[in-house]
């Protein structure tokens, strides 16, 4: 298993924060950012894990994480020169994963649970982590019927099917990487991560499993206070 972290794009959303730094670079209490979704990774076994950063901040974030030695883990670093959808860091990172299954997660993706087994034991196909919302119109949302199975999936609908919105975490087998070369961009001139899930539950291979304790998303700012307050009380415990 290859582990791929997407910590590029301009955080516009957080400006002037990020005016002269990265977005995943932000402090979330006492560690930055990508610390989270990188615990994630390296709690997984994961120990060959690709960086893909915008342009300008390349030099921070080898300042920052180096070789991934004092990690336990080696660490590649790509450039995207311009967010253009998703599924381009399994372009950008075909060569990394080669003939191996990959695990993606945002940069800006902190989860409370702990997904070590999902990640391990995971054999082929496409696996996606859905949490229950309020604003499901927010996010990429997906239908599901009894069985926990997808019946449909959606970005960002004005009329949600339901209240499971996708997580920015997703695992697939090495096919991801054909699959993503051959997609087309939608009317927003990115290529879509969920017409690389809808590539995978139209063959029946999507399993879904729900998180259960917290998820940000920590790309606003009302988000990221959310996602300071939770690493406080997290510590606070750790050291009762």
């Amino acid at each position: 298993m290859r582990g791929i972290i997407l910590s590029g794009g301009s955080g516009t959303r957080l400006k002037p924060l990020t005016t002269v730094t990265s977005k995943q670079l932000l402090p979330v209490y006492n560690k930055p950012m990508i610390y989270y979704p990188l615990n994630t990774l390296l709690k997984a076994d994961i120990k060959e894990i690709l960086i893909i950063v915008a342009p300008e901040r390349a030099g921070d974030y080898l300042n920052l994480l180096g070789s991934g030695r004092r990690f336990g883990a080696r660490f590649t670093y790509e450039i995207q020169d311009k967010p253009t959808g998703l599924p381009e860091a399994f372009i950008i990172g075909g060569n990394f994963i080669d003939k191996e299954n990959a695990v993606m997660i945002l940069g800006d993706n902190i989860f409370e649970d702990d997904l070590s087994e999902d990640i391990k034991n995971f054999q082929s196909g496409a696996k996606i982590f859905v949490k229950k919302v309020a604003d499901a119109n927010r996010f990429a949302v997906v239908e599901v019927d009894e069985n926990m199975k997808a019946i449909s999936i959606e970005e960002k609908p004005i009329h949600p099917k339901s209240d499971l919105c996708i997580t920015g975490l997703y695992i697939y087998d090495n096919r991801v990487v054909e699959i993503a070369k051959k997609l087309k961009p939608s009317a927003r001139a990115e290529t879509e991560i969920v017409d690389v899930h809808k590539w995978y539950m139209d063959k029946g291979e999507l399993q879904i499993a729900e998180i259960k304790k917290e998820w940000i998303d920590a790309g606003t700012f009302e988000s990221l206070l959310q996602a300071q307050i939770l690493a406080k009380e997290k510590l606070r415990n750790e050291l009762k």
